[in-house]
């Protein structure tokens, strides 16, 4: 018998999990800047003053620190006040209305007008409306008009990726990555807000997903041209790029398997014949996934790229790669109960407890090298919280349900 507090669903596990996130919400305390938006964490959960203050960070940590409102953790409901503050205050762009991608380390707003960060606003917007946070109706109901204006496009059911500051020009580049956080987003506005038609946009963008990884033995086409041609050459020259990677990301197979899931549980309510295909699609894409990225050079962890084969490319490991093979693999196992699935979940959080948990100053390494050696080429320190919180709340929670609704309804039960 392995070691129980690795074993779904055992009281040693909930126990390690329910630690792990309470020390990781404790290790972000200083993200706030004074006004509000995130400064990036350091190693040791220092703010790194001098970077770029970014949007999506900052939604992130308001999402987290709302989750951390529910679960107790003291600080909590502040440090999200402070993110939403800082959301609808340095960040937002009060002349072209919308968010900048961020702020200098001088307050001086920069970059273009992105879909991921907006998506992670919604989001943020979302789960601290639900913890009664101050001012987070506000900027939810600012970013919903926002998205709607700019990036949703209803005649192809798909997500704009970019504009300019201005919001006059759109960028040429569509991707999947901002389609990705779009339907987290939509799926947590359904459920919050009784708004369903963001459920209905969730799974318009999920058909074209499904229909395009099929296509390509469920390896996800990520870039795509204006017209959405797939770019499967895109950033050959930039294979470890943080965004827009070249090739196959098995992290986001495995990602998009579990919003899949979620969409279909809460779209079908207990239709198994209607969610079927589209569980069985979710199952597909984590299985290429794992196949092609657990274990491919020899050591543990998920490569954080393949080529179109299936063959690694970059071999990093990125933690956020991680965190969601620990959520999907649990959803599939509490949705289908295969053990295929428990047993890859105790694999993840060995593999989490014995390489990527930072034991000495808290939080995880957010990218390790093929020997799982600490690396920060592409993700120096420890940025934000969000994917790994994220990894110790979903195994334990209702996975039809949005993680901030799952987490306060299960405390409120």
């Amino acid at each position: 018998m392995g070691n129980r507090k690795y074993e779904i669903d055992t009281p040693e596990n909930r126990e390690f999990l329910r630690d792990q996130a309470a020390q990781l919400i404790r290790f972000g305390k200083a993200f706030p800047s004074p006004a509000g938006s995130s400064y990036w964490l350091g190693d040791d959960g220092t703010a790194w003053k001098d970077r770029d203050r970014q949007t999506w960070i900052t939604a992130r940590m308001a999402h987290v620190y709302s989750l951390g409102t529910f679960l107790g953790i003291e600080g909590s409901r502040e440090l999200a006040a402070k993110a939403i503050h800082g959301l609808l205050t340095e960040l937002h762009d009060d002349e072209h209305d919308g968010w900048y991608a961020g702020v200098h380390a001088d307050g001086t707003p920069f970059g273009t007008k992105q879909c991921y960060a907006h998506a992670f606003v919604i989001l943020a917007g979302c789960s601290a409306m639900l913890a009664g946070i101050p001012e987070a109706a506000e900027l939810l109901e600012k970013a919903e008009a926002v998205y709607d204006r700019y990036f949703w496009e209803e005649e192809t059911g798909l997500s704009r990726d970019t504009w300019n500051m201005e919001f006059t020009e759109p960028d040429s580049y569509r991707g999947l990555n901002a389609n990705m956080h779009s339907v987290e987003a939509f799926l947590a506005d359904a459920d919050i807000t009784g708004k369903g038609y963001y459920r209905i946009r969730a799974g318009r963008i999920i058909d074209h997903v499904i229909a395009w990884a099929s296509a390509n033995e469920w390896r996800i086409p990520e870039h795509y041209t204006s017209d959405w041609e797939a770019d499967l050459e895109c950033n050959k020259d930039r294979p470890d790029d943080q965004f827009k990677p070249y090739g196959a990301t098995p992290g986001h197979g495995i990602e998009w398997a579990r919003l899949i899931t979620q969409w279909a549980l809460s779209s079908f309510c207990g239709d198994r014949e209607g969610a079927a295909p589209y569980l069985g699609a979710a199952q597909n894409l984590y299985r290429r996934a794992v196949e092609d990225g657990w274990y491919a050079d020899g050591a543990p962890g998920i490569v954080y790229t393949t080529d179109w084969n299936g063959q690694p490319l970059v071999h990093d490991r990125m933690h956020w790669t991680l965190a969601e093979a620990i959520n999907t693999s649990s959803v599939l196992y509490h949705v289908t109960g295969r053990e295929e699935y428990a047993a890859d979940y105790a694999a993840f959080l060995a593999y989490l407890d014995d390489k990527v948990i930072d034991h000495v100053h808290g939080s995880w390494f957010h990218q390790l090298d093929q020997n799982n050696a600490l690396l920060e080429t592409v993700w120096p320190g420890k940025s934000d919280l969000y994917h790994a919180t994220q990894a110790m709340l979903i195994p334990t929670s209702d996975c039809s349900v949005s993680i901030a609704k799952a987490v306060r309804d299960s405390i409120t039960a």
